[in-house]
């Protein structure tokens, strides 16, 4: 049975990693996906990609949703092409790691920009298409909004994931009377192009100590996959989670009770 059979979902930061996970969890379910994302050309390979194992629909607009007038734009692109939707999923985001002292200004600016102001402008202007299906919205948290890892400096980024957390559960209350479900996803590390990367730049002492560090953090030993995540949004935009609202779901692999 296919989940989610004729939905149209909204992901951002659906071209790679997690949002991309999403995407193709999404249309395997039978979902109509728009996937945004800043490269024109991760957007096309990501088509090609979701197109190979689905003839779902499948839409791209590129959109740097860090910038105010890009949000707005995007919504009104959007309802050209949906004027209603069942879902929208809040994924896009980037990180500052920096110990706390290090943090510019202009660096938290553009940080609070794309992980917070942009899922609670997009998640407004689009609100009235989701009202016409009764849809829901999933927001990408993280476990940094509610644990840290010793050796990692991460304020500025858990700050925003916290954020994250309260808007969720906030916005919940405030939606829950026209029908709105509201949800987040709180993943542990997950196998992406930007961890490995980051595994790449360790010299070969470090990813070995990073890599026993997972084994032992990771009740289950291993970190995360975009499908991990992808698994849970699907239930999350399911009609089996129709009485969950406001939760945070813990998909870490253990992490959180470790």
């Amino acid at each position: 049975m296919r989940q989610l059979q004729n939905k149209r979902a909204v992901i951002t930061g659906g071209s790679d990693g997690i949002g991309f996970g999403i995407a193709k969890s999404f249309i395997e379910n039978g979902a109509d996906v728009l996937i945004i994302a800043r490269s024109k050309k991760k957007l096309e390979d990501a088509r090609c990609q979701l197109s190979a194992i689905s003839d779902q629909k499948i839409h791209c607009i590129s959109a740097d949703l860090s910038n105010c007038s890009a949000v707005s734009e995007t919504a009104n692109r959007i309802a050209t092409i949906w004027p209603d939707l069942d879902i929208i999923v809040n994924n896009a985001g980037s990180g500052i790691f920096s110990p706390f002292e290090d943090v510019t200004f202009d660096e938290f600016d553009a940080l609070i920009n794309l992980n917070v102001k942009a899922p609670y402008f997009l998640s407004q202007s689009l609100l009235p298409a989701l009202v016409k299906r009764k849809g829901n919205i999933i927001n990408i948290s993280s476990y940094f909004s509610h644990r840290m890892i010793p050796g990692r400096t991460s304020t500025a980024y858990s700050l925003t994931k916290g954020a994250i957390d309260s808007f969720t559960k906030a916005l919940a209350i405030e939606l829950g009377v026209s029908g709105i479900r509201v949800n987040a996803i709180a993943p542990g590390t997950v196998d992406t192009q930007l961890v490995r990367n980051a595994l790449e730049k360790m010299s070969v002492d470090s990813a070995r100590k990073f890599k026993e560090m997972i084994e032992t953090i990771y009740p289950l030993g291993r970190i995360g996959t975009p499908r991990d995540v992808g698994g849970a949004a699907v239930y999350l935009a399911s009609d089996y989670a129709k009485w969950v609202t406001g939760a945070i779901f813990n998909i870490d692999g253990g992490l959180t009770t470790n």
